[in-house]
């Protein structure tokens, strides 16, 4: 059972926890239990009630009355509010409901309305990116598994494919070149799915090799294919001390081509990276560098 701190709940809520802290001596809302060292905290089904609560309260509920509820009608009332259009934070307490709870219908059907509701691009920057970066805290304090990881990734990965898939393939002879991949041992695609939808979008000529692929096999299809633009994402790999050697490698056997870069392990780097290669930070930056070179090749 994962066991959450009441400043745990703040993150994942939205709610202070100076304000959890009234609701929970005035009105009950939460029941602490104790572990056998007498600390407090909360568990699932706290997490979830209070996501219920706080988008009741964000809909303009008063407290005084959710209080009044029972768990079941408060899941009933926030059942009738996401019939009409939610806010991001709503969307993202219902992602996490059905996160915790494995529920693949609940998580399509939020999911499903974000998308019509926001738009592809939209929902991925207003609730995608956010819910993930939520969902981080709740991997380094334990509080979800590597199989809840992998619900969440798999799901969200099927919507970004449909969306890629979707698109029409307009090519004209002078379209910039995009070769998309991870190194080897790197499985997290989510960014990476991310910017090929986007590098597709705005007419680049695209060659996605996805996960986990050796700098040999990458240096082929280079050679055949002669991007302008080779993109990737270093989360975990290659190892930190091994990243400078990594990208001159790269870099000489590919003299004519741009790489665009992100991820965690680059962060350090960020500096002293050669002159061809360009560091994303953010979305932001990374969409900042494609509405530029759209002009560019417009």
């Amino acid at each position: 059972m994962a066991h959450y701190s009441i400043k745990e709940l703040e993150h994942l809520s939205g709610i202070k926890a100076h304000t959890l802290r009234i609701w929970e001596q005035r009105y009950q809302l939460l029941a602490p239990k104790r572990t056998t060292t007498n600390i407090r905290y909360y568990d699932d089904a706290d997490l979830k009630n209070l996501l219920n609560v706080a988008l009741l309260y964000q809909e303009g509920y008063k407290i005084s009355k959710i209080a009044q509820l029972p768990p079941h009608q408060v899941a009933q009332e926030v059942l009738k509010i996401t019939e009409a259009e939610l806010g991001k934070d709503q969307f993202m307490s219902q992602l996490i409901i059905a996160m915790v709870e494995l529920d693949e219908v609940l998580f399509e059907r939020v999911l499903s309305r974000a998308v019509l509701q926001l738009g592809f691009t939209d929902s991925v920057k207003q609730v995608v990116y956010p819910f993930l970066n939520k969902i981080g805290l709740l991997w380094q304090t334990g509080n979800i598994t590597p199989a809840h990881e992998h619900f969440i990734s798999q799901l969200i990965r099927q919507k970004m494919l449909v969306a890629i898939d979707g698109q029409r393939l307009v090519r004209t002879p002078d379209a910039p070149k995009i070769l998309l991949y991870l190194p080897e041992g790197e499985l997290h695609e989510l960014s990476l799915l991310y910017s090929h939808f986007q590098f597709r979008a705005n007419g680049f000529h695209t060659l996605y090799l996805g996960q986990h692929l050796p700098l040999e096999d990458l240096f082929k299809a280079s050679h055949q294919f002669k991007p302008d633009y080779i993109c990737s994402v270093f989360t975990t790999s290659p190892p930190r001390e091994q990243m400078e050697e990594y990208l001159q490698q790269l870099l000489t056997e590919v003299p004519n081509t741009q790489l665009l870069l992100s991820g965690y392990i680059l962060q350090t780097f960020q500096q002293t990276l050669p002159k061809r290669v360009t560091y994303f930070a953010t979305l932001d930056s990374f969409e900042q560098w494609l509405s530029k070179t759209n002009l560019v090749h417009a």
